[in-house]
């Protein structure tokens, strides 16, 4: 009994000793076998990554498979504890019209049978422009147009930008021409997307949008967001309550 008892304890110590060398690699950037990583290294899934192909190897179940998926209703990213920061994140007041749910693809959310762009026209940027980040407002809001709104309205927004030109896209207007527009309703449309331009919502935060609200504004008129010695705004012909 004790000699099957010593076989056994000798066994075990082999086959722990094979188990524990057979972990090794002279590999440095290795960390060896791992044999139960489920119980210390937790699996996660990476926003937009295709599952669908890793290291050469092809999973056709999962090419059409999403790995970016929208969040709960009502909640609102971490932005900080800063009271206004987390006021210009809150959801949106105003909902997508019923018929956005044919024409800019809204499916699964909450839409509105009122006309909510004609209800957005008393709506005031909530992103206070003043003396004081005027000038960086604008810089960000100049990257913001470059990458996500100069192909169709232009670097000036006169509406001739690139896609236009080529005649992919016709009929994008002016900026000029939209001085009657308010700020809630530019607001609106970059966010929900209008006539032929798609939704901005997954693309641009809200305070981003907000932002470009007021860049696309000094393409209505040259004084828009200037200031004078004093930080007061100069006369403008775009009426905006946000701005000193």
């Amino acid at each position: 009994m004790k000699k099957t008892i010593n076989t056994a304890v000798n066994f075990s110590i082999i086959a722990f000793t094979i188990l524990l060398f057979g972990a090794c690699t002279s590999d440095p950037d290795s960390s060896g076998y791992e044999y139960m990583p489920d119980m210390y290294r937790s699996p996660s899934i990476e926003t937009y990554v295709d599952y669908g192909e890793i290291r050469g190897r092809e999973n056709k179940d999962l090419k059409s498979k999403l790995s970016a998926l929208t969040p709960p209703r009502n909640t609102i990213p971490f932005c900080g504890t800063d009271s206004t920061e987390v006021r210009l994140m809150l959801p949106n007041l105003r909902k997508a019209n019923a018929a956005w749910k044919e024409s800019h693809g809204f499916y699964g959310v909450d839409l509105s049978k009122d006309d909510e762009y004609l209800l957005a026209a008393n709506d005031i940027n909530p992103y206070k422009l003043t003396a004081a980040n005027s000038a960086s407002m604008m810089t960000n809001g100049k990257e913001l147009f470059t990458a996500m709104c100069q192909h169709c309205h232009g670097e000036k927004g006169d509406g001739n930008g690139p896609m236009v030109a080529s005649g992919a896209y016709v009929g994008v207007p002016a900026y000029a021409t939209l001085t009657a527009l308010s700020d809630g309703q530019i607001y609106y449309s970059i966010y929900y997307g209008k006539n032929m331009m798609g939704a901005h919502n997954s693309l641009l935060s809200k305070k981003e949008i907000w932002t470009l609200v007021h860049y696309v504004r000094q393409f209505q008129d040259p004084n828009y967001g200037k200031f004078d010695a004093n930080g007061t705004a100069m006369k403008s012909v775009v009426a905006d309550s946000t701005m000193n």
